[in-house]
């Protein structure tokens, strides 16, 4: 389990969010949007904030890891396992390449499926303008708790890893490990750590060299799924020749 789906969960994470800075910077700064000014130049005060923000946000995320967890264990369960599981694992390395070719600025490789969820969100942001503006690090914890449903490429990806994981509890964790991963990028958003995020974000190689690493990564995913659906073709084979 750890070594099969929680450290590539947390890679994708961790490589995923270099473009949150650019793509999330404004909800981060709401977290903090009640402190006065003064104090919004100090990370150590905005860290409650963001804390309660980024627990939040990864609460979401183990909860759809739970639900994506236990659909896929009811798909294995039709007698199917096996091949089900090699093609969740397969459709989960190619989905890390196009995750690796968005972070990389290589065309629009993930906005279809975004688009597929917003109408979902359409329903839940609403409920985001209860928190805004956030006073208490309370405020924050619900902003974080609607903004881990917003439709993201990212988050799609690391949910089809959650579906080969076989079980909710398992899903759950794979989903949670990928928003650890996201935690640094996000925590050195708050405002007094967000221009120098942004300025190493806009250095050219940053995003592109995140980006080649998540597509090799992937490419190995996609490989090893491929190999193992042939060997387990292969036994398939052998087994009706006797």
């Amino acid at each position: 389990m750890i070594p099969a789906l929680l450290f590539p969960a947390l890679l994708l994470g961790l490589l995923g969010s270099t473009h949150c800075v650019l793509m999330c910077g404004g909800v981060v700064g709401m977290a903090c949007s009640a402190l006065p000014r003064e104090r919004r130049a100090h990370w150590g005060a905005q860290v409650p904030y963001l804390l309660a923000y980024n627990a939040g946000r990864i609460t979401s995320y183990a909860m759809t890891g739970a639900f994506a967890g236990a659909a896929g264990a009811a798909i294995a369960s039709f007698g199917l396992a096996e091949r089900a599981q090699l093609g969740l694992r397969f459709a989960a390395g190619a989905m890390m390449v196009a995750v690796g070719l968005y972070v990389a600025g290589f065309g629009p490789a993930m906005r279809w499926i975004e688009r597929a969820g917003e109408p979902v969100w359409k329903r839940i942001a609403p409920i985001a303008r209860r928190f805004v503006p956030v006073r208490t690090p309370a405020h924050a914890l619900g902003l974080g708790l609607v903004w881990g449903w917003m439709p993201c490429g990212l988050v799609y990806a690391a949910m089809v890893a959650a579906v080969t994981s076989g079980s909710a509890l398992r899903g759950a964790a794979t989903m949670a490990a990928f928003g650890v991963g996201t935690l640094p990028m996000l925590l050195a958003m708050g405002s007094a750590a967000a221009a120098a995020a942004t300025r190493a974000m806009r250095v050219r190689w940053v995003r592109p060299l995140a980006g080649v690493v998540l597509v090799v990564f992937g490419a190995m995913q996609v490989v090893h799924a491929g190999e193992a659906w042939a060997n387990a073709a292969h036994v398939c084979c052998a087994a009706h020749a006797l």
